[in-house]
């Protein structure tokens, strides 16, 4: 382990641009669950387990159709737990890192939490590429505009955590007056208003124009969605890899880039402690 955060620590010199890419898996060390697995989401919300309901039920446009106070009590319930988890020290040493390179650094992230934001990630280079928990739509995609999304600040929902239910109001669409809900990809999800997150694209694809040394340090992205994961293997650079399950590399990136089988906070400290070195 020590040769291969040495290997990270060679690497981070090499670049002139960090990119940071991060599944469900970067916010375990700060107490978030990851719901890998259906006994995983059952045991993070049991009234749902109880209920047989699966997590790409739930996580499902449809479901504020059937039942809105199931589902706004499930993503109630994920408004609050992101709006007070505190980002584990991991997020600043990344955000250390790309303080150390011309071009400093950009987020991509599958994750809808907000917790790059909450780290002190400049908004304009994060991109959310399934959106967030912190913003939302009309659920009867009333309009396509832009303008359309909108902040979920003002609302706080009331939630019996026992049963996963809204026990409040929830938020309304200010066009048409219908339930709102979060402004985030959904499974089986067509009403999904991608304007946010395609600006965020658009700046993520202009920034990395400018590198010309890319590295890619990926914390906590599986492959049962492997977005994240395909995204630092298709591009020109080299890959850092921190998964405590899934570390290899794929072919093309082995002999370059770094595989770490640990957990994000830990590899993260490891590679500042040898950074501190040189």
């Amino acid at each position: 382990m020590a040769t291969d955060y040495a290997r990270c620590a060679e690497l981070i010199a090499q670049a002139d641009g960090l990119l940071i890419t991060a599944g469900a898996g970067i916010g375990v060390d700060s107490g978030l669950p990851d719901f890998r697995g259906t006994q995983g989401f059952w045991g993070a919300y049991p009234a749902l387990g109880r209920a047989r309901i699966a997590f790409e039920q739930i996580a499902n446009p449809a479901a504020f159709a059937r039942h809105p106070r199931l589902a706004w009590g499930f993503y109630g319930h994920r408004l609050k737990l992101y709006r007070r988890t505190v980002p584990h020290p991991g997020f600043a040493i990344l955000r250390r890192i790309g303080t150390m390179l011309p071009q400093g650094a950009f987020v991509f992230t599958s994750n809808v939490d907000g917790q790059f934001q909450k780290a002190g990630f400049a908004d304009h280079r994060i991109s959310e590429c399934h959106g967030s928990i912190h913003h939302l739509q009309c659920s009867a995609d009333c309009t396509g505009d832009p303008g359309d999304i909108w902040p979920a600040d003002d609302f706080d929902p009331e939630i019996d955590e026992s049963e996963c239910l809204l026990t409040g109001e929830w938020p309304l669409c200010p066009r048409c007056r219908k339930i709102a809900r979060p402004n985030i990809l959904m499974f089986g999800d067509w009403g999904w208003l991608a304007q946010r997150s395609d600006a965020q694209e658009g700046r993520l694809q202009a920034w990395l124009r400018g590198v010309e040394r890319l590295l890619v340090i990926e914390v906590g992205a599986g492959t049962h969605i492997p977005t994240v994961r395909r995204l630092g293997e298709r591009l020109k650079g080299h890959l850092i890899r921190i998964n405590p399950g899934e570390p290899q590399l794929p072919e093309g990136k082995g002999s370059t880039g770094v595989a770490i089988a640990g957990g994000g906070l830990e590899a993260l400290r490891a590679i500042a402690a040898r950074l501190d070195q040189k």
